[in-house]
């Protein structure tokens, strides 16, 4: 092949319609090769080519020859001195991190780690053996995609219902999804899996990991995988399994579903890996950045730089304080946003990304998203712990970003099982949990509730299970988290009893009711509206297989709760106090009238501060003025509702409700009750009876004036 100079810009390879651009930045290396393919399992290239030139240490060159298809890969000359984090190693091939797409995955076996040695120093001996072999290869891309007009939905937060799941398991069982396409980025926009969408009234799907990724070694010999896909490899590339070829075409169908999807009104949201990639501890294998630059990709220890800072418990961290490596993943972010059209992000253990230095110097991830004019403007949304010291940043991240509330999901569950003295914390959960996020000047949007999602529990499992019954997953049962606040009502896993049955059916749909009906961003985890299990497993991230799949084989319960769930959000777009963007403030309209939230006793009163106090306290009602929308219409008038009485009882017997008093004329209807098969019902008298275990929603059929 001709090699022309080219340049250091775009970083990765680029295809201008002439020829192909190569660039990659390098700190600390001496020299880049660059390797062409001709096919993708080929251990030796048929062309290798040192790149001539290095700008500002971003190593480029131009092959006026080559094409979009094009296999390649690099190695990287340099320094081998693990004691400063130098890990150079020419004998093997490298992924390019600015790869648009990669060939496929890794075929396991020695040669991509340091020697045959399993001792704790062999980490310190250069390995000869050329890995190039069993490494998938970076794929040259043409970009060029007809878009036709696509437009994002621009879902307002407060109006966003997140539906979370897996591109594989959505479709691998779905008998309306052809079986060619099952399993792909196109089985997920087909129409079966988008008719399923838009008959729940979901806004959004948050996927997870779809970036290129690697299934972890361990798993592989043991007949397992990474399922789940938190072990990312390649920051551009779409997931070559979910595809129905290689060599590129992952990239033109990961643009056809979200074009799909934004058709039919869907925002797609993709939960994203860059806190760590799956090279794993200074012991794991060398597959890209370890061998393209490892001091200025990797957290390293300041006192043995051998070793690898681990936030994230797979071994490594990467630096984002190196400029180099926040560019890699600024880059990336815009990338999904710019060419491939994504509305948003969740981001895996977001606190590493923020994470400071030992010398004092911090991250400024916040801050260069804040003044990015394209990822200021998407949805944000961050999973605000890790595994390091101070971890647990809930309600720590600023204006404009929403994050997953597991403090939402830990109180909804706890109420719902029986545990004492939940009612204040409750208030707080269903009102937006302004003590989370109010003293960040934040809004009720920056709570995204949920009560379940792919860690843990389904919801079926939440009340089918007390322990976790992870044994398929190899590890002795020991992986998965021992706490789930949950209650199996009598007996673990499946039934014959009737009774036990009507329970758990009930709590599943108290649950949620309490996730729709609160303020803040509703996330419904895939499945959970037909009672998804999985047998118990509260970890199945090695799970490939029916124990994750959905199951679209609905007996007529699970048809019920999804007829319940539909209905549950079409109460919510109805109701506009029902997602307010403001917190409340509990403050009268008028002197001596209706405040905005109200908090109502058996008798219809307010609740009394030394009621709050009661640890035995298992009932609650909270009425909702239907003056308390902060929503106007075209002409900038305020939007009145109606009023909203949601009345929870958590405990083991039932308590009659007197109705509360309401300024205005109208009459009580009853939207839901959980105790009574569906259907909307007047409401004569005074009051209601709330059976325990149940939730009943009325509301006030009003239009006030004013």
């Amino acid at each position: 092949m001709r090699v022309w100079p080219g340049g250091p810009h775009p970083l990765g390879a680029t295809w201008d319609g002439e020829g192909v651009n190569f660039a990659l930045f390098s700190e600390h290396a001496t020299a880049v090769e660059l390797c062409i393919f001709e096919h993708a399992d080929d251990g030796v290239p048929m062309e290798s080519i040192t790149m001539p030139i290095a700008t500002d240490r971003v190593w480029h060159c131009y092959l006026p020859d080559a094409r979009p298809g094009c296999l390649y890969g690099y190695r990287v000359d340099g320094p081998w001195d693990p004691s400063q984090g130098h890990r150079f190693n020419r004998a093997k091939l490298l992924i390019d991190p600015y790869a648009k797409a990669v060939s496929g995955p890794i075929r396991w076996s020695a040669e991509y780690f340091t020697t045959d040695s399993a001792g704790p120093d062999s980490d310190l001996v250069l390995d000869p053996r050329d890995s190039a072999g069993g490494m998938p290869k970076s794929v040259v891309v043409d970009q060029a995609f007809t878009w036709g007009g696509d437009r994002p939905p621009l879902t307002p937060w407060n109006r966003t219902v997140i539906y979370e799941c897996h591109v594989r398991g959505m479709t691998m069982t779905h008998p309306g999804v052809p079986e060619h396409l099952r399993g792909t980025y196109l089985g997920l926009s087909s129409n079966a899996v988008v008719d399923h969408l838009l008959s729940l009234g979901v806004t959004a799907v948050e996927l997870m990991p779809v970036h290129q990724f690697v299934a972890d070694q361990r798993l592989v010999d043991q007949g397992l995988t990474n399922y789940w896909g938190y072990n990312s490899m390649a920051f551009f590339a779409p997931h070559v399994g979910y595809a129905t070829s290689g060599n590129g075409q992952q990239v033109a169908e990961f643009k056809s579903m979200v074009k799909t999807l934004h058709r039919a009104g869907l925002e797609v949201i993709l939960d994203v890996v860059y806190n760590h990639t799956g090279e794993g501890s200074h012991l794991g294998p060398t597959l890209s950045l370890r061998g393209i630059d490892n001091s200025v990709y990797y957290r390293l220890q300041p006192d043995d730089k051998r070793f690898n800072l681990d936030f994230t418990g797979t071994g490594n961290s990467l630096n984002i304080v190196h400029p180099r490596t926040m560019a890699l993943i600024m880059d990336s972010l815009r990338y999904w946003v710019t060419d491939m059209h994504v509305d948003g992000f969740r981001f895996d253990l977001a606190p590493v990304l923020i994470r400071g230095l030992e010398d004092g110097r911090r991250s400024a991830f916040f801050e260069v998203i804040q003044q990015d004019p394209v990822l200021s403007q998407v949805k944000l949304i961050a999973e605000p712990w890790d595994v390091g010291p101070d971890g647990y940043q809930l309600g720590r991240f600023p204006q404009g970003w929403a994050e997953w509330n597991g403090a939402f999901r830990d109180c909804v569950r706890r109420f719902w099982r029986g545990d004492p003295g939940m009612i204040p914390e409750l208030a707080s959960r269903l009102t937006g949990s302004s003590d989370i996020y109010s003293p960040s000047g934040r809004r009720t949007y920056a709570s995204v509730n949920f009560v379940t999602c792919h860690d843990g529990f389904t919801l079926a499992d939440v009340v089918g299970f007390e322990e976790r019954h992870n044994e398929a997953n190899g590890e002795g049962n020991q992986d998965g988290s021992r706490e789930n606040f949950s209650r199996n009502w009598g007996v673990e896993d499946g039934t014959d009893s009737h009774r036990i049955v009507r329970r758990r059916e009930r709590i599943k749909r108290n649950m949620l009711a309490t996730l729709f009906f609160s303020q803040g961003v509703r996330m419904l985890l895939g499945g959970d509206e037909f009672g998804r299990s999985q047998q118990g497993n509260n970890n199945t991230y090695c799970q490939d297989n029916e124990i994750s799949w959905m199951d679209w084989n609905h007996d007529e319960a699970a048809r019920d709760l999804m007829a319940y769930t539909r209905e549950l959000i079409r109460i919510f777009n109805d109701n506009p106090v029902l997602r307010r963007r403001d917190f409340f403030n509990g403050r009268p309209f008028t002197p001596g009238g209706t405040k905005d939230v109200t908090w109502i006793r058996p008798d219809g009163d307010e609740m009394t501060e030394a009621e709050w106090s009661d640890p035995e306290l298992r009932t609650i009602g909270m009425a909702l003025s239907g003056r308390a929308t902060d929503e106007i219409d075209q002409r900038g008038r305020p939007t009145y509702g109606d009023t909203i009485l949601l009345l929870l009882n958590g405990g083991n017997r039932s308590r009659s409700y007197t109705l509360p008093r309401i300024e205005w004329a109208g009459i009580w209807e009853e939207l839901l009750n959980t105790a009574r098969p569906p259907g909307r019902r007047r409401v004569h008298g005074s009051g209601v009876n709330l059976t325990a275990h149940s939730i009943i929603l009325l509301r006030h059929n009003e239009r006030p004036e004013g």
